[in-house]
């Protein structure tokens, strides 16, 4: 990497980095959404009728996987798999589970885009998965 590259950054020492995420961490995890998220996720395992739903839902696509794939599905293999996952996310508690998720993403974006401004560097594209892993 070109030298002129690292010439502007200040680089804190590693225990100073580890303590920042540890902090950083215990926030996320402390705040509404996150809590919230914890609640709901909770809630819908122990759902069964939700359950039920889902798994409705993962077994057809899962039989039909190939046909899927192939966008071979017939109007009525379409409609049944329409139908069950309308009921799945139709679910009470699987729309509160989505909605918690939701929340906590765009609290997780959020903070992302606060950290690339702080750093000058666009966070979450430096920690996505690359062609390499």
């Amino acid at each position: 990497m070109d030298d002129l590259v690292f010439d502007h950054l200040e680089i804190a020492p590693v225990e100073v980095v580890k303590h920042a995420a540890r902090d950083f961490a215990t926030a996320l995890a402390e705040s509404p959404q996150f809590k919230v998220f914890e609640q709901m996720t909770e809630r819908f395992r122990q759902d069964q009728s939700a359950q039920h739903v889902l798994q409705a839902y993962q077994e057809k696509q899962m039989a039909w996987r190939a046909l899927i794939m192939l966008n071979a599905l017939s109007p009525e293999q379409k409609a049944e798999l329409e139908r069950l996952h309308s009921a799945f996310v139709n679910h009470p508690t699987v729309q509160d589970y989505l909605k918690a998720q939701t929340d906590f993403v765009t609290l997780c974006q959020t903070l992302g885009d606060a950290i690339s401004a702080s750093i000058g560097l666009n966070y979450a594209a430096a920690c996505g998965v690359s062609c390499c892993g």
